[in-house]
């Protein structure tokens, strides 16, 4: 079952921008998808539709199979359902400490003190931010800020969680550890959708890729599917994953020859490299 759902989605800009063109884009409930487009293809305006940030022009964002309303409670109801955690975590961390800062949510909510710091202190275990609850957000690291914006979303005790850029900006440990906790909170059930640019770490997580540019889906599918299209990558303005690549120049030498999905992993790449060696050692 879908558990989330865009259908024509069109928005324009103020000025009169199309920044969305009949976009159509679905979740299954316990996926992981990404959305993988440049800067500017409309993945930040996309994601402010899930949750009634921004409303459509045209078309329907449905969760659970019912249309969204923009009324009051119809946007209460999808806001604790459906978590944003933005690009810049300083866009989202205002209070003085995190603990202040994890409790906004639940607390709006109108749930008892009880309940909001059994929610707080659990969220920010999970985050593996527990000791900090004192500390002033703006005094904590790249990745820790990242990891306290997504321990405020966990507190609210949402079915989706959509994630803008979450390895922007941060060094290579940094991102492996948000990933790694994306990677535990899907395991757990939870759906998760990321928007990136970053086509290394997609083929790691994602069970389903769609690509956006100049604000239309131009492709679709699970990695495989995705990154095979090796000219819809390079019309988006990205490219293949590293590991792709060098087998793509592999096999345009003949120094390699394997099935026709490119690896896209190591461990897909070690598979092909050891099939091709064995196929070598039988022809001797």
């Amino acid at each position: 079952m879908n558990i989330i759902e865009s259908k024509e989605i069109t928005y324009k800009y103020p000025d009169g921008t199309k920044a969305l063109n009949k976009i159509n884009f679905s979740v299954e409930k316990g996926k992981m998808v990404a959305l993988l487009g440049p800067n500017g293809a409309g993945k930040s305006t996309l994601f402010l539709h899930f949750n009634g940030i921004l409303k459509p022009n045209s078309g329907q964002i449905n969760i659970e199979q019912e249309p969204l309303k923009y009324n009051k409670n119809g946007l209460n109801k999808v806001r604790q359902k459906v978590g944003i955690v933005f690009q810049n975590p300083d866009d989202q961390l205002f209070a003085p400490t995190v603990v202040e800062d994890v409790a906004f949510g639940p607390l709006n909510m109108g749930l008892s003190r009880e309940e909001v710091d059994k929610r707080v202190s659990d969220a920010l275990e999970k985050v593996g931010m527990s000791g900090y609850n004192d500390k002033a957000p703006h005094h904590l690291s790249g990745g820790q800020k990242k990891r306290v914006a997504i321990a405020g979303i966990l507190a609210m005790g949402p079915e989706i969680m959509v994630l803008d850029e979450p390895t922007s900006g941060l060094d290579p440990k940094g991102a492996s550890l948000i990933l790694k906790l994306l990677y535990n909170l899907n395991e757990e059930g939870m759906t998760i959708i990321i928007s990136t640019h970053d086509v290394d770490m997609v083929p790691l997580y994602a069970d389903k890729i769609y690509i956006i540019s100049d604000g239309e889906i131009i492709k679709q599918g699970n990695p495989h599917e995705v990154f095979e299209d090796v000219q819809t990558i390079r019309k988006a303005n990205l490219r293949l994953p590293r590991i792709a690549h060098l087998m793509e120049i592999l096999k345009k030498e003949d120094s390699l020859s394997f099935s026709n999905e490119y690896p896209l992993t190591i461990g897909e790449a070690r598979k092909s490299v050891v099939e091709f060696i064995k196929n070598e050692d039988r022809q001797e």
